[in-house]
């Protein structure tokens, strides 16, 4: 069973947690989150969002500003992000697998180490940023845009890069094994690992 049938099938299924209902540093979410707006459009009283560690599983995030957010080492799996903006975030090892980022724009966003398994991350903006070492196993990448982004290292290993923008982005040490690449633009150059390779390695960029 993967992961996103655990987390919403079954024994595994939960429902999504109110910021409300998070707390995080003896604070509630709801008002880390505003002061970090306030913060965003310079008036007082703002704060930047420290949320280094925190435990936000299943957090409703839809929409969310996030803007600048320091993230890593959150556990954000099976959260909601669809339609938040994550642009300069820190996500540095943060778990996100099996969170819905659809249409998320995390351009210029730090996301090494990063776990996204089976993440739905259709129409997300990877405009600029480090993914190196960022593990994509079976997510959902159709239409992201990955352009001139560091993703060296890492994993994508049965993903669905459909119309994913690979384009200015550099290949060296990326898993790609069980992708189909046939509509998926990649690097000016690119040469497809040979057939009888068997392990479906892209090799560098040309």
């Amino acid at each position: 069973m993967g992961i996103v049938d655990y987390l919403f099938s079954g024994k595994g299924a939960h429902t999504l947690r109110n910021p409300k209902r998070i707390r995080h540093n003896g604070k509630r979410l709801c008002d880390i989150l505003a002061a970090h707006q306030l913060h965003f459009l310079g008036k007082p009283g703002g704060q930047r969002a420290d949320l280094t560690g925190a435990d936000l599983r299943f957090a409703d995030l839809h929409q969310a500003n996030l803007t600048g957010t320091i993230l890593e080492r959150a556990n954000l799996e099976g959260a909601n992000l669809k339609q938040a903006k994550l642009v300069r975030a820190n996500l540095s090892g943060a778990k996100l697998q099996g969170a819905d980022l659809r249409n998320t724009d995390m351009t210029e966003a730090m996301l090494p180490g990063a776990d996204l398994t089976e993440a739905q991350a259709s129409g997300v903006e990877f405009f600029r940023c480090d993914m190196s070492n960022a593990i994509f196993l079976r997510a959902n990448l159709r239409n992201a845009n990955f352009r001139a982004s560091n993703i060296q290292g890492a994993k994508f290993a049965g993903a669905d890069m459909g119309v994913t923008i690979l384009r200015e982005t550099a290949l060296e040490g990326v898993d790609l094994s069980e992708v189909d690449l046939t509509t998926t633009l990649m690097p000016r150059g690119y040469q497809p690992a040979p057939k009888s390779g068997g392990h479906g390695d892209a090799p560098p960029r040309s």
